[in-house]
């Protein structure tokens, strides 16, 4: 449950895909442009779901579905790649003549 002012996540499709130009690549163009934006909640109290207004940082009004309160960036790079580390070795070895870390 978010309330008044709270910092949330809202999504809303900007345009669907048959508004879209057919300028666009094949797999761009037949899917819908989606916004993801953050803001404080206008509204006095919402849920996960609901449709929402929002007031960003810069002061923008824009409106959306609830998707997500006091959001957070979660980085991320991946999982682990055995190569890399042999990539890491072998660039040790030839730029600095050994393994030493």
């Amino acid at each position: 449950m978010a309330k008044k002012n709270d910092w949330v996540r809202i999504h809303r499709n900007v345009l669907e895909a048959k508004e879209r130009t057919g300028k666009l690549p094949d797999d761009t163009k037949h899917v819908p442009l989606e916004m993801w934006v953050k803001g404080h909640l206008v509204n006095e109290t919402a849920e996960i779901g609901d449709e929402v207004t929002i007031i960003t940082r810069v002061g923008r009004q824009e409106h959306g579905t609830l998707i997500e309160v006091n959001p957070f960036y979660q980085l991320d790079y991946g999982e682990y790649v055995p190569e890399i580390t042999a990539i890491e070795d072998q660039l040790r070895a030839a730029l600095f003549g050994g393994n030493e870390k």
